[in-house]
C-alpha cells in the first residue's frame, strides 16, 4: 500500500489549500507495479471517494494523470483526490471481488452503489433432527440442512411452504413443540402434516416424504409427480379411495406451486435474470429468480449512479456487488453484454465454487425471460418517476402552505400510544422525496418513572429529548443515508397535538440548543375529531386551517394517520408480549428446560409461586439452591 510523501511535522502551519488532482496522482505512478489490484481515491477529509480495480495498476492510474478528454464525472473525481491507497492481488478476478466488497462497505460517492441491499429468504429443510422440518430462513446458513432459494419475498416463501405442506405433509413446528406433543396437533387434522411427533407415520416413511420434497425443490418435479400419479392409480385400483384422494390433493398442491408467478421456464432450471432500464437520469435493475424451472419472484433495484454512465457500466458494477455476499446460480442471463464478460464469469465461478455462465440471449425462451424482465424494469421505473413527481409537488406544497424557506427533504411525524399510561410507546415515521421511508421509522419505549400515567406532554418531551440528543451527537448537519439519500436531520416535524403539545416541544428544543433549525408544527384534531378541520400551530403564527380539498391537507392527514397506525401497532405488540409473558421468565436461572420441568410438575406458574421449598426441590432438574432462588422470588417481602 502506498501513500504520498508526508509533510514535515516541524514545518510552520499555513492556510494554503491541500494539494489535490493530477499532480498528487502522478506521485504514485513511479512506484506502482504493472500487476492487478484495487486502488482507492481519498479526498482531503480522508473519505474514500472512489474504488476501482485494474489489470495493471500502473497503466490505470497513469490514465488519471491526463484528465483532458475524460468524462466530467471522472475529472471531478480526479480534482477531489488528495491521496490514494493500493492493494495488489494475484489475479484480476480477485481484484474484481475485492473491489465489490470495498464498494459495498465504504460506499464511495463516485461509484455505482447498490442501494437497498436486502437479504432474500430461503426455504430450509433441516437435517439436524430425526424428523426434519420445513421452514423459511434468512441470513447466515448456520443450521445443517438443504437450502432452496432465493425467493423475492417472504410472502412467496410462506405461500410455497403452505403448498409444500399440503403436497408432502412435512412438519413446520419447532423442535421444542415437537418434543412436547403427546397427540397430533391441528396441522395433522387438516391434512397438512403427517405427525411424526406421535408416530402417526414412521420415521422411515417420513424420511421418504422429505426426500420427495427435496427432489421437487431441486428441479426433479416431474419425477415426483409421476411417482405420485402411479401411487394414486394403484390406490384407486386397490379400492383404497381415501389414500387415492390424499394423493390427488397432494398432486393439486404441486400444480399450485408450479403455477405461481407470471413467468415460467421450461428449459431453464436455475438462473438469475437481470434487465436494466434508464430514464430521467435514473436506473432500474429488475432481477428475476428461476429455480427448479419455477419463477421464485422478482425484485426491482434502483442503484445510485451518475446519469452519464451507460447501462452496461451500471449493470456490470451492479452484478459484482449483488453477488458479493450471495452464491450465484449456474446461469446468469443479462439484457446487456458486459465489457468484461469473461472476467465476471471467472469471478462468479470463484465465488460459487463451480462453473457459472453469463449469457445475453438473442432468441428462444431465454430471450423471452430477459424481455419479460426488461418490461418490468421499464414499468417499475416509470411508476417510480411518476410517484416521485407527485411526491415533489406535495413537498413543494408543504413548503408553500407552511411558509418554509425550502422544500423539505425529510419530514418526521410523532405520536404516542398507551392505555392509562401502561405500555406507553412513542412512534416516529419518516417521509421524503420517495414517499414513506419505513427503513427510518423508530419506536421509543417510555422509560421515565417521573411521567404520570396518561401524561402525553411528558411522553412527547421524553421522545423528542432522546431523539434529538442522539441526532445532535451522532450526525452532522448535512449527513444523509448513503443507501437512500435520505437526510439524517428533518426539515419539518409534525406533532400530533395542539398548542399545549407544541409548547412542550419548544421547551425541549430550547434546552437542547440544536445546531440546525427545524420547523415544528402541531396538528390539533378538528371539531368532533372530524378530518378536514384540523388546526395547525406554528411558532410565530396564529392557529390556521388549510382549505378543505387541499391536496397538501390530505397529504398531512395521511402522514398523521400513518404515525397513529404505527404507534398503535407497536403498543399492541408490546401489550400482547406482556400478556403472554410467563412469571417464570422473570426468575434468574430459569431456562426452557427448568421452566418445562416446573410446569409439568405443578401444572401452572401460579401453582409454582405457591409451592413450598421442599416441593420445589422435589422437581426433577431443580437443585436445592435453585429451589431456594425460585421460592425467594415469589415470596419476597418487598
Amino acid at each position: 500500500m502506498a501513500r504520498p510523501p508526508q509533510p514535515d511535522p516541524e514545518a510552520p502551519m499555513t492556510d494554503a489549500p491541500l494539494e489535490t488532482g493530477p499532480e498528487i496522482i502522478r506521485t504514485f505512478v513511479r512506484t506502482l507495479p504493472s500487476a492487478p489490484g484495487v486502488y482507492r481515491m481519498l479526498d482531503t477529509s480522508g473519505d474514500v471517494i472512489y474504488v476501482g480495480k485494474a489489470r495493471s495498476l500502473k497503466a490505470r492510474v497513469t490514465n488519471y494523470t491526463r484528465p483532458e478528454g475524460l468524462p466530467v464525472r471522472i475529472q471531478r473525481m480526479i480534482a477531489a483526490t488528495h491521496t490514494m491507497e493500493f492493494v495488489r492481488t494475484e489475479t484480476e478476478s480477485e481484484a474484481l471481488l475485492l473491489e465489490a466488497n470495498l464498494i459495498k462497505r465504504l460506499k464511495p460517492r463516485f461509484n455505482v452503489l447498490l442501494r437497498d441491499d436486502k437479504s432474500f429468504p430461503y426455504i430450509l429443510i433441516t437435517l439436524d433432527h430425526e424428523a426434519p422440518e420445513i421452514t423459511k430462513h434468512r441470513g447466515t446458513r448456520r443450521r445443517k440442512g438443504h437450502y432452496f432459494g432465493p425467493f423475492a419475498s417472504v410472502n412467496a416463501v410462506e405461500r410455497t411452504i403452505a403448498s409444500l405442506q399440503k403436497a408432502f405433509l412435512l412438519r413446520i413446528c419447532s423442535d421444542s413443540f415437537y418434543a412436547a406433543r403427546t397427540r397430533p396437533c391441528l396441522q395433522f387434522q387438516i391434512k397438512r402434516c403427517s405427525a411424526p411427533c406421535t408416530r402417526e407415520i414412521s420415521l422411515e416413511d417420513y424420511a421418504g416424504l422429505v426426500e420427495e420434497a427435496r427432489q421437487f425443490l431441486s428441479g426433479r418435479s416431474q419425477t415426483v409427480r409421476d411417482h405420485m400419479q402411479t401411487e394414486m392409480n394403484e390406490a384407486a385400483e386397490s379400492l383404497d379411495f381415501e389414500r387415492a384422494a390424499l394423493l390427488r390433493d397432494r398432486l393439486s398442491a404441486l400444480a399450485a406451486i408450479q403455477s405461481q408467478g407470471d413467468a415460467t421456464a421450461r428449459s431453464v432450471e436455475e438462473a438469475d435474470v437481470f434487465a436494466i432500464h434508464h430514464e430521467g437520469g435514473q436506473f432500474c435493475v429488475q432481477v428475476f429468480f428461476f429455480r427448479a424451472y419455477q419463477n421464485w419472484g422478482n425484485y426491482a433495484y434502483r442503484p445510485r449512479a451518475d446519469a452519464s454512465l451507460s447501462d452496461t457500466e451500471v449493470l456490470e458494477a451492479f452484478i459484482s456487488q449483488f453477488y458479493e455476499n450471495r452464491t450465484p446460480p449456474r446461469l446468469v442471463l443479462l439484457s446487456h453484454a458486459l465489457a468484461e464478460n469473461a472476467l465476471m464469469e471467472e469471478a462468479l465461478t470463484t465465488r460459487a465454487g463451480r462453473r457459472v455462465y453469463i449469457e445475453v440471449p438473442q432468441r428462444g425462451e431465454k430471450r423471452d425471460l430477459v424481455e419479460h424482465a426488461l418490461v418490468n424494469a421499464r414499468e417499475a421505473l416509470s411508476r417510480q418517476l411518476a410517484e416521485g413527481a407527485s411526491q415533489r409537488t406535495l413537498l413543494e406544497g408543504v413548503a408553500e402552505r407552511f411558509g418554509l424557506d425550502r422544500t423539505p427533504r425529510r419530514i418526521e411525524v410523532y405520536d404516542n400510544s398507551h392505555i392509562s399510561g401502561t405500555n406507553a410507546v412513542g412512534a416516529m415515521i419518516v417521509a421524503g422525496e420517495e414517499g414513506l421511508s419505513k427503513k427510518h421509522y423508530r419506536t421509543f419505549n417510555i422509560k421515565s418513572a417521573d411521567i404520570a400515567p396518561g401524561d402525553d406532554f411528558g411522553m412527547m418531551r421524553e421522545v423528542l429529548t432522546r431523539r434529538f440528543t442522539r441526532l445532535a451527537a451522532e450526525s452532522a448537519e448535512d449527513a444523509e443515508d448513503e443507501a437512500t439519500g435520505m437526510p439524517d436531520w428533518p426539515d419539518v416535524v409534525f406533532i400530533d397535538g395542539g398548542a399545549g403539545q407544541l409548547n412542550a416541544v419548544r421547551q425541549v428544543i430550547a434546552e437542547l440548543n440544536l445546531p440546525r433549525e427545524v420547523t415544528f408544527i402541531g396538528i390539533a384534531k378538528g371539531e368532533e375529531r372530524d378530518a378536514g378541520r384540523e388546526k395547525f400551530h406554528m411558532e410565530g403564527r396564529d392557529a390556521f386551517m388549510l382549505p378543505h380539498r387541499d391536496p397538501v391537507l390530505y397529504y398531512v392527514q395521511r402522514l398523521r394517520d400513518e404515525a397513529h397506525r404505527f404507534a398503535i401497532g407497536t403498543h399492541r405488540a408490546r401489550r400482547k408480549k406482556d400478556i403472554v409473558k410467563n412469571p417464570l421468565d422473570e426468575v434468574e436461572g430459569i431456562g426452557p428446560t427448568r421452566k418445562r420441568a416446573l410446569l409439568n410438575h405443578f401444572g401452572s406458574a401460579k401453582a409454582v409461586s405457591r409451592a413450598s421449598l421442599d416441593d420445589l426441590a422435589a422437581v426433577p432438574g431443580i437443585s436445592g439452591q435453585m429451589a431456594q432462588i425460585i421460592y425467594d422470588h415469589f415470596n419476597r417481602t418487598d
